[in-house]
């Protein structure tokens, strides 16, 4: 047996045992799991690697910006999957807002391995995806190999909702302030004032939240617009209304994973804070700052992170 045909067999045993499926082919997909056609597109398969499932954020987002901008990177050297959630950009919905829970979606997760029929797959959650892809590490510890975090969320803690008042109020003009002292004088909750000052800023706040560099939200929004994508706002809705009854903050210390998280130093969304709760308790962390972004430093500074990214799956 020749060195080249020694060489060839040992490869494709070694992407066996870590769970690379070679027969994954390029293209768009609508796919039914859980009675859901799903929206999926898989790129970049010749490279043979671990297929690399990129969780989109929102809740009810779409990857449309990422599949444009940052996605065609990743693929050069690593097999991307993109899957768009159930009731999510080119995803069909369910029919009651009681199936948008996050059971829903890791069963969801759990028929989209199952379609792949990959043993090993790595993780790409950005925003509440990486609030979504620590759900599917901690329900499917064996088949999930490395998770990347960009702007993780923590939904269902106060301390996001207060990191979130505290970067709207650090953009908006005077009158948004002006309502928020009112809400202040009125003794709301912390609840009621999130949900009423998101019900009164305009889209300039939104991008000044969002973004530290306004050209770059200029473009995400005319992507957004370009799309024809719309978030109903009904997975939120499911989410908030019926919180899971084990809080993911309490069990990100199960989640063995070796993960990476990616934050922009201005992140006025989700912040510093939430990415340093979550770094502290998983088990296998490390935490990469972004010195020029803030929500999404896959935009903001795109060759930097598509090159963290692939460094750390590579290692």
């Amino acid at each position: 047996m020749t060195f080249k045909i020694l060489h060839f067999y040992f490869l494709h045993l070694i992407k066996l045992k870590v769970g690379i499926d070679m027969s994954i082919v390029d293209g768009e997909y609508k796919i039914a799991i859980n009675g859901i056609n799903h929206w999926i597109k898989i790129d970049g398969a010749n490279n043979n690697t671990i297929p690399l499932i990129l969780v989109h954020g929102g809740p009810g987002g779409n990857h449309y910006s990422f599949e444009r901008i940052v996605g065609p990177l990743l693929s050069k050297s690593r097999t991307i999957v993109y899957y768009e959630q159930r009731g999510c950009g080119r995803s069909d919905a369910p029919s009651s807002l009681s199936e948008y829970t996050i059971d829903y979606l890791v069963e969801d997760f759990k028929g989209l391995l199952k379609w792949l029929g990959t043993r090993k797959v790595d993780l790409l959650g950005y925003s509440f995806g990486g609030e979504l892809a620590l759900e599917f590490a901690y329900a499917f510890k064996d088949e999930i190999n490395k998770v990347v975090l960009s702007a993780p969320s923590l939904l269902e803690t106060d301390i996001q909702k207060m990191v979130q008042i505290a970067g709207i109020l650090s953009v908006a003009d005077e009158t948004v302030y002006s309502i928020f002292k009112s809400f202040q004088d009125k003794g709301l909750t912390v609840d009621e004032t999130y949900n009423k000052l998101w019900d009164v800023i305009d889209s300039r706040t939104v991008d000044l939240l969002l973004f530290e560099n306004q050209e770059i939200a200029q473009l995400n929004r005319n992507l957004w617009e370009e799309s024809k994508l719309i978030n109903s706002g009904l997975m939120l809705e499911a989410l908030t209304t019926n919180p899971s009854p084990s809080p993911l903050i309490h069990r990100l210390k199960e989640i063995p994973n070796q993960t990476l998280l990616i934050t922009g130093i201005f992140d006025r969304n989700t912040g510093l804070s939430i990415s340093k709760i979550i770094h502290s308790k998983l088990k296998c962390s490390q935490w990469e700052l972004f010195n020029k972004s803030a929500h999404f430093p896959d935009l903001e500074e795109t060759n930097k992170f598509v090159n963290s990214v692939i460094n750390f799956l590579d290692t």
